[in-house]
């Protein structure tokens, strides 16, 4: 590789010192070690990836950006939310309201509910998990009942059994 030729090992142990992550380090440490007369294929064994990802993490450093800029990754902003900024918020000030008050017959939040609601309301699918992420986000978290003590009325522990088998645990505000 004729281009790691104009580049030094002091070079690249002063980006070192400069550079936060572990993707940079590990790069910057591959360009070190092959300055020192480590062949490739051994980096890749030593990193645990393919020889090609070796290559690539060498012609990087190949540009006229600075050491810590060439073997630092580009922010990846991820996929677009379902919800608008909107249409998120008026969800969370709902949840923070009984199901009962947006007409489902439910005592608390569940996932499941919740997944119901915004497919119904917003048109958006989303899965369980995702659901009970929105959920945390939404400032709620994960309450599960609490057992009665044996004394108390016995209707208003068939009571209770009743709400715990309908809402399948509880969301409440934290």
């Amino acid at each position: 590789m004729d281009h790691l030729e104009e580049i030094s090992v002091e070079e690249l142990q002063d980006a070192l010192d400069k550079v936060d992550g572990k993707k940079p380090t590990q790069r910057l440490l591959a360009a070190i070690a092959y300055k020192n007369g480590v062949q490739q294929t051994e980096l890749a064994e030593w990193y645990g990836v393919e020889r090609r990802t070796i290559y690539s993490w060498l012609k990087r450093l190949d540009t006229d950006e600075s050491l810590e800029q060439a073997v630092s990754d580009a922010h990846r902003s991820g996929r677009n939310r379902k919800l608008s900024e909107e249409e998120q918020e008026q969800f969370e000030a709902t949840v923070h309201e009984p199901p009962e008050k947006v007409g489902l017959d439910a005592p608390a939040w569940t996932p499941a509910l919740v997944q119901q609601y915004l497919d119904e309301t917003y048109d958006v699918e989303y899965s369980i998990p995702s659901c009970r992420r929105l959920l945390k986000e939404a400032g709620l978290s994960y309450q599960k009942p609490r057992r009665t003590a044996a004394e108390s009325d016995a209707d208003e522990q068939e009571t209770f059994r009743e709400e715990i088998k309908k809402s399948g645990g509880r969301w409440t505000p934290q």
